[in-house]
């Protein structure tokens, strides 16, 4: 049974460990909403996926590179899994593909509830991204399939320096 035990919780450990980075988890939309409100000057661009979700999956790349390449752009992937999830799914796949951008999971059980928080036109389909800079703001319900694609939803928010 010591065995077992160790062999799991050191699993666990790696697993956090190589994601480089501890997985915040919020329990509601309300401790979350700080994300889509930072009034730093910098450009926020804030994706909502899941790791069960393939084109979530495919765009998070796209998503890497462009944080990666500008300095006033800061990426955060908001993982709506479930929370019994994270340790099974969330945490080993975090690990596998150690991503450079914040990862959180927003774990608030009731998406009918903070949805239209986040923008009123939102389905509630995944892949979804937010993009913001201050009080400007813009939704997209949609798939990227390229660096340039995501290039163009925030070149309006850098001209707007």
């Amino acid at each position: 049974m010591r065995i077992i035990f160790t062999t799991v919780f050191g699993l666990l450990l790696s697993a956090s460990l190589l994601t480089g980075q501890e997985l915040k988890v919020y329990d509601t939309f309300d401790e979350f909403e700080e994300v889509l409100k930072k009034d730093d000057g910098k450009i926020h661009v804030v994706n909502f996926w899941a790791t069960w979700c393939a084109p979530c999956v495919k765009e998070i790349p796209f998503f890497e590179e462009l944080g990666a390449k500008y300095d006033n752009v800061e990426v955060t992937l908001v993982s709506i899994d479930f929370k019994n999830t994270i340790d099974r799914r969330v945490k080993p796949f975090l690990a596998k593909k150690n991503f450079a951008s914040q990862v959180v999971l927003l774990g608030d059980p009731k998406p009918n509830d903070w949805i239209d928080r986040v923008d009123p036109s939102w389905s509630g389909a995944i892949p979804a991204t937010y993009v913001y800079r201050g009080d400007t703001a813009q939704f997209y319900e949609q798939e990227f399939h390229s660096l340039a694609e995501l290039e163009a939803i925030i070149h309006p928010f850098i001209k707007s320096k």
